[in-house]
């Protein structure tokens, strides 16, 4: 299920996001630490406390209407099947997120000095496969079954209410 009002779109946005930088996070942790340690995953929280609201400001201000109106170059709303429209929109925001994400990083987190612009290619490059595969085979579906199931929860607690009415 996806969104179908505006508070349920910053939910959506905000769950997604934790789910996707929190994972960003951890394997950023773990290139630079030499491979995934126990430590990383209370670790990441400190970033988190960062990142995932940037993440979410841009989803919403920013990235969330450009993605949409890029997927729709080459999906059609209504046509073409949505499981298409789905991963359209979600490529399309990978697309932008990683490098904006990235930049982000490579600003508060990398001593990069007069190698910015190289480091901050790198950590897009490093970045963009893994935040791709995540949000495609994990994140996206992770998140919009579980944002189904409290819809669909909370649809029927409106159900029992109005049927007591």
């Amino acid at each position: 299920m996806l969104p179908q009002s505006k508070l349920q779109d910053v939910f959506f946005t905000a769950f997604m996001a934790f789910v996707m930088v929190y994972a960003m996070i951890c394997y950023n942790i773990s290139l630079n630490v030499g491979g995934l340690q126990n430590f990383v995953f209370l670790s990441a929280f400190k970033e988190m406390i960062i990142m995932w609201p940037i993440a979410v400001a841009l989803e919403l201000l920013f990235v969330g209407k450009l993605a949409q109106k890029l997927a729709f170059r080459f999906v059609t709303p209504g046509k073409d099947p949505m499981i298409m429209m789905i991963l359209g929109i979600s490529a399309m925001s990978v697309c932008l997120m990683c490098p904006l994400m990235s930049l982000v990083a490579t600003i508060l987190f990398k001593d990069a000095g007069s190698e910015f612009v190289a480091v901050w290619l790198q950590t897009t490059a490093f970045n963009f496969p893994m935040a791709l595969c995540w949000q495609i085979f994990f994140a996206g579906p992770l998140v919009r079954n579980v944002f189904g199931l409290i819809m669909r929860t909370l649809g029927k607690g409106k159900e029992k209410e109005t049927a007591v009415a």
